[in-house]
């Protein structure tokens, strides 16, 4: 198989400051981008710059954008794993398959975002028909990820990091997690997405104790069904006229 066809080339910018995260994880990952600023002075120093990140935490809280925000602003090329592709049948083809990737990935410097890495990081004897099968495939991830060079940057993300092997999980020198929305954040949230439209289609009802995605999925409905509505009744008014 290709190497084209086991990643897809991200093809959105995401700002940074368009991401809503909370202060602590806006901080940290302000923190990852200025080690990047400044990663000939830190070498100088023997410092090495942190190019292993995990994201883990509720579905549809940020990890993908957050990623994609740090691809556009270290201004790198972003790789993402197409699982769909990458896991065969065999798991010493799935093995080759992902080596592809990350070699690409360390060749361009680029930025390789592994979504869904419980999917192939899965704790070694977690299932036992898939004992040996799984073991190697960690191993491999293991070497991958110890061997990654230092001029590029992985950035994995899970719902399940319990589910995780520990080898693995101990590799990632810097993990961000990442929760519900609080009630306040989503009133920024919907503000913020609700803002381009006109202010009559703003006044929508809210939803609490869902997700960004689910908030920006909700929020849009409501707005198409208010402006589907109003076209409706001009289109009758046109006819009666």
């Amino acid at each position: 198989m290709n190497v084209t066809d086991l990643v897809i080339h991200n093809r959105e910018a995401v700002a940074l400051p368009d991401v809503f995260l909370d202060t602590e994880n806006r901080e940290s990952i302000q923190q990852l981008l200025k080690e990047y600023r400044y990663v000939d002075e830190l070498t100088t120093y023997g410092l090495p710059v942190n190019n292993k990140l995990l994201l883990h935490g509720s579905s549809g809280c940020g990890k993908t954008m957050t990623a994609k925000a740090i691809a556009q602003s270290l201004g790198r090329n972003m790789l993402i794993l197409n699982l769909s592709n990458i896991v065969c049948s065999r798991i010493g083809e799935t093995s080759q398959n992902i080596k592809m990737v990350f070699d690409k990935a360390a060749r361009d410097k680029c930025v390789l975002f592994l979504d869904e890495f419980d999917q192939i990081g899965k704790a070694r004897g977690s299932d036992d028909k898939d004992v040996g099968e799984m073991r190697r495939l960690v191993n491999t991830l293991i070497q991958l990820i110890d061997y990654f060079p230092a001029n590029a940057l992985l950035i994995c993300a899970t719902n399940h990091p319990e589910i995780i092997d520990t080898a693995l999980l101990r590799r990632f020198q810097l993990r961000i997690g990442f929760t519900m929305p609080s009630p306040g954040m989503l009133d920024e949230y919907y503000s913020k997405i609700l803002a381009p439209f006109p202010e009559h289609l703003q006044g929508i009802s809210r939803k609490y104790d869902i997700s960004f995605a689910e908030a920006k999925d909700y929020a849009y409905t409501l707005v198409k069904s208010l402006l589907i509505r109003e076209l409706e009744e001009k289109e009758k008014m046109a006819v009666y006229e």
